[in-house]
């Protein structure tokens, strides 16, 4: 039996997403809602379950059934899958060996696959387009330039060529790409790429795109090798460059067919090369895109002055400079502000530099101080968090400032406003980034906070088992009052949210939290203090011994009967009873425990609360007088006591109304089972009729529950039973046959066959 009803948090006045300001909230929100394409979930099943799928070769790797054929698209994002999902190996690559793949875009970014694997499984295609952003180290650029060069129609045809943080062995000298003659966009971002690889990649004929930020280049100057075809140049944290800044600039102002360019730098390392470049007015005729984020000494003034004589310029990098803060760029139509002046700038940042953890950290830090009290759901800009933690997921900082900003935008009643499938990606990222940081002990309470959200608690998906073991081991730290209230209200909701089976996994975190909670009800009891950290407390007990029967043990050997009947002889309120006599329908559930609970005080106690006027309190005491008085071998020295607990327990429930009656469900059920020994007890009618209204109090509040219960539990053969038999109880028969005629009719309206 488990305590189900929490109550809310009083929300904000909480404002939506307005369709004509927000446009990217809207369509975020729209999309997330939506189911997935029946081409993704097709390739999810495929990917799955491609072992049993596939047949495979001598030489243990896997090969698709003949008969298969991949359009070129469908193939393509098959390897996409594959790769997002880990699951692209030398075992797996295996499949696009063959011609029935016809692929063009290939992403195997950071995949872990050999250069034998590449070179079968993916170097024989018509490639136009190849990511291979930090494969792993088995797999080299050396490698990958090998196999590309060994298709003569990739030589000429590929077009995009990705292949930032991916390795070159230290022995490796020039990088050959000079036979790649079709090369429009190369990034080798990260890469140990020279100023003569440059030099080479300079002559490629058709490039137009070149990334070369943080890689080993000293001299820039091969790029005027390619000034007439050059329209985007990105150098971001160049840190070896031997030029002066006149030299720099230079060779800038000769590429005249730029229509981007890209310095930005770490702010730590205070570049000038920005401001410079600012200050000229023969520069950059063309520019529609400039990146100067991290710059030193940029002002307003200047950048504005340089976007004025440049009108196409559409785009401008801000962040982390002393930028973009004047009316002007907000003013200015058309142009998109990367900076952190404002939400608008930050979710820009946010999505330009994605990739760039020195840049998301600082998008994320101004993102957190201007949300820190927001009352508008921003679905687009939380989806931008996630973005920034599942790219980074190694970078503290960014972990931590975004747990932080994804509290900011989740608390209280904003998640209402947020769709469940991006709470819940949120949510599992805040988790790994738990197991990635344990000791980290801000990030554990920011992923703390955000579990006491309502709607993430109870309407999201995610791993609860390692969520239940996360706040249990949290609660026994001894943290501050409010973090420890905060960890016993999440364990009284997640303690219902876990199976029998997992929470016998989680043994030594319940045991643990079970002593911990006991300790703060007894503090609370010596206190005289019925808090609302008293009621969750209660509640998780109530919740974390349910269909446990170690954790019932537990409870018994930790004193927590003794301090449950000092609980009753203390507060008298309707809603601490009730849980206390919930939890000790748990204990009574438990046969072996019955002559813990067949004592003085606790019969003395139950006796009394069986007359109780609020009917939850009288029906939980009925629970477990039921249980107790099922079994006459405990009684032995003291049967006349236990028929005068039966006469008492039938004449409490004629009392009752009816158990089909309009009222709200008592209590909540996750398993029949505790049931059926009562359910079979003909010589008790007063324990078999209490189990009797009980069933049918919960299954006409929730037929569709309950019913389905019954038949999979198979109680309902019992019920008739008892229908059937010619020495039960008129009124226990009465009941029975209420519950199967409610059976019947529950299922013949959703045209199902009965079993009875």
């Amino acid at each position: 039996m488990v305590h189900f009803l929490h109550p809310g948090l009083s929300p904000r006045t909480i404002v939506s997403p307005d369709a004509r300001k927000d446009i990217l909230g809207c369509l975020v929100v729209q999309e997330e809602a939506s189911p997935y394409s029946l081409v993704n979930i097709c390739l999810n099943v495929l990917v799955a379950n491609l072992e049993k799928l596939c047949s495979e070769r001598p030489d243990g790797t896997l090969c698709l059934p003949e008969h298969w054929s991949f359009p070129q698209e469908l193939a393509d994002r098959f390897v996409g899958m594959m790769t997002w999902q880990g699951k692209l190996t030398d075992r797996t690559a295996s499949i696009f060996q063959s011609n029935r793949m016809k692929l063009k875009l290939v992403n195997i970014q950071k995949a872990k696959i050999s250069a034998a694997a590449f070179l079968k499984a993916f170097c024989h295609h018509r490639l136009i387009e190849l990511d291979a952003t930090a494969v792993h180290t088995d797999l080299s650029i050396p490698d990958i330039l090998s196999g590309l060069c060994s298709n003569s129609w990739i030589q000429g045809n590929l077009r995009r060529l990705i292949l930032d943080s991916t390795s070159i062995p230290r022995d490796s000298r020039l990088l050959f790409f000079a036979q790649l003659t079709g090369l429009r966009v190369l990034s080798v971002f990260n890469v140990c790429f020279h100023s003569e690889d440059l030099a080479h990649v300079s002559q490629l004929p058709k490039l137009e795109s070149l990334d070369i930020s943080n890689t080993l280049v000293t001299n820039i100057s091969a790029l005027l090798t390619c000034k007439d075809r050059l329209r985007s140049l990105t150098m971001h944290y160049l840190k070896c460059l031997t030029m002066t800044k006149p030299q720099i600039l230079a060779v800038i102002r000769e590429l005249k067919c730029l229509l981007h360019l890209d310095i930005s730098d770490h702010r730590q390392l205070k570049s000038d090369l920005a401001f410079h470049l600012l200050q000229q007015k023969d520069i950059l005729p063309n520019i529609e895109s400039l990146d100067i984020s991290g710059g030193s000494y940029i002002t307003d003034g200047a950048v504005e002055l340089f976007i004025q004589q440049r009108p196409a310029m559409q785009f401008v990098g801000l962040l982390a400079t002393d930028a973009g803060y004047s009316d002007f760029f907000s003013a200015k139509e058309g142009l998109r502000v990367a900076g952190g002046a404002n939400i608008s700038q930050i979710s820009e940042a946010l999505s330009c530099y994605r990739n760039r953890s020195c840049f998301v950290k600082e998008a994320l830090y101004r993102l957190f101080t201007e949300t820190f009290s927001t009352q508008v759901t921003m679905p687009a800009i939380l989806k931008l968090v996630a973005v920034g933690m599942r790219n980074h997921p190694l970078d503290l900082p960014v972990q931590f400032t975004a747990s932080a900003c994804a509290l900011n935008l989740t608390r209280q009643g904003l998640a209402r406003g947020m769709p469940v499938r991006l709470l819940s990606e949120v949510t599992c990222l805040l988790f790994q980034a738990l197991k990635t940081f344990p000791h980290y002990q801000q990030l554990q309470k920011n992923c703390l906070l955000s579990l006491t959200n309502s709607r993430i608690l109870v309407d999201v998906p995610f791993n609860r088992f390692d969520a239940a073991k996360f706040v249990m081991r949290w609660l026994c730290k001894h943290e501050s009052p409010k973090m420890q209230a905060m960890a016993v209200s999440i364990t009284s909701i997640l303690a219902l949210q876990l199976s029998p089976e997992q929470t016998a996994q989680l043994k030594e975190e319940v045991f643990m939290a079970v002593k911990e909670l006991l300790a703060i009800v007894k503090q609370k009891t010596a206190e005289n203090l019925d808090d609302v950290t008293l009621l969750f407390t209660l509640k998780a007990l109530w919740n974390l011994t349910e269909q446990s029967p170690a954790a019932c043990r537990h409870f018994i050997e930790n004193q927590g009967l003794a301090i449950f009947i000092q609980v009753l002889e203390t507060f008298s309120e309707t809603a601490i009873q009730s849980k206390v006599l919930g939890l000790l329908n748990n204990v009574a559930e438990v046969r072996e425990l019955f002559s813990k609970l067949i004592t003085e005080d606790v019969v003395k106690h139950i006796s009394s609360l069986l007359h109780s006027k609020e009917l939850e309190v009288s029906y939980l005491a009925a629970g477990i007088i039921a249980h107790l008085t099922s079994d006459k071998q405990p009684w032995i020295s003291c049967d006349l006591q236990r028929t005068a607990l039966l006469q008492d327990l039938y004449a409490t429930i004629q009392k009752w109304p009816s158990s089909s009656c309009k009222m709200t469900a008592l209590v909540t059920y996750r398993s029949f089972k505790a049931f059926f020994p009562l359910l079979g007890n003909f010589s008790q009618p007063e324990v078999q009729l209490w189990a009797l209204w009980a069933m049918y109090h919960v299954c006409s509040k929730n037929p569709s529950k309950y019913c389905k219960m019954l038949v999979e539990e198979e109680g309902l053969q019992l019920l008739c039973d008892i229908r059937e038999h010619s020495e039960a109880d008129p009124q226990a028969q009465q009941i029975a046959a209420s519950i199967v005629d409610d059976f019947k009719m529950h299922f013949m309206n959703y045209q199902r066959p009965s079993l009875c």
